[in-house]
């Protein structure tokens, strides 16, 4: 979607905007954005034609929205405005959604679909994933307890810009959104033997040190996963993956 202050001069626009701005890092975050509606106010490319060929033939979708925003700039203009450059030469600058909206969205009840908390997360990549799995699965929302910012740049690098696709904000255990938790323990039942409701606030411990002791606190209900003995832990973004694929199987999933 574009917004009109595009008629600025980009690079001015740019360095105004980036400290408050959503930066989507390559042409799939790019074009994941675009696709949920993600405000850019602009985007600046090192090949607007390779670019456009590309979106014309992974996103026909979205190619004339690129076609519009896209500013082609020199190679070390780009490589200025991003801390990490990315191998298709392509940037963007996005608005962040309200915190309100957002905390609408995952108070409402009922809610066709659950939301997933990271129980003070450490690994950027790791928060990513999961939101890029969240988005996938269409839940409600990502919630983030403790001091990782679900939408530091290396997190929606890792998410593809899949932020705008779902709910994401940062909690604390005490404002965690209505409906049954669900914690994911080692010593919890087996979740091949339960059904998850729609709307089940799934929680997931730090990669470290599992669930806090606030958030156990808050939980009805703890789940295991499957796994052979002497096996220590799952990836972050597996443990999820395999617990939305479980209530997917077992409840109403949109997709």
């Amino acid at each position: 979607m574009m917004d009109p202050s595009r008629s600025t001069d980009p690079l001015s626009l740019w360095h105004r905007l980036a400290d408050a701005s959503v930066l989507l890092d390559g042409f799939h975050a790019f074009k994941h954005a675009l696709r949920f509606a993600a405000r850019v106010p602009v985007a600046v490319t090192t090949d607007r034609a390779a670019t456009l060929a590309l979106a014309g033939e992974l996103a026909p979708d979205v190619r004339e929205s690129l076609d519009a925003l896209l500013t082609e700039v020199p190679e070390a203009t780009y490589r200025a405005l991003v801390p990490r450059p990315h191998p298709t030469g392509v940037a963007a600058l996005a608005v962040r959604p309200s915190r309100e909206a957002a905390l609408e969205t995952l108070r409402r009840i009922p809610r066709a679909a659950p939301v997933i908390v990271l129980d003070n997360p450490r690994n950027l990549g790791n928060a990513g994933a999961v939101i890029r799995l969240a988005a996938g699965f269409g839940v409600t929302g990502v919630v983030t307890t403790g001091t990782l910012d679900p939408w530091h740049p290396t997190v929606v690098r890792g998410g593809a810009g899949l932020h705008f696709a779902t709910a994401v904000e940062r909690l604390a255990v005490t404002e965690l959104p209505p409906g049954p938790v669900f914690a994911l323990d080692p010593e919890g039942d087996d979740i091949r033997g339960l059904k998850l409701p729609d709307d089940a606030v799934l929680a997931f411990g730090s990669e470290r040190t599992g669930l806090s002791a606030d958030l156990r606190a808050r939980t009805d209900h703890l789940v295991s996963l499957p796994m052979r003995p002497q096996v220590s832990s799952y990836n972050l973004a597996t443990s999820v993956a395999m617990t939305l694929y479980h209530w997917s199987m077992t409840g109403s999933a949109p997709v």
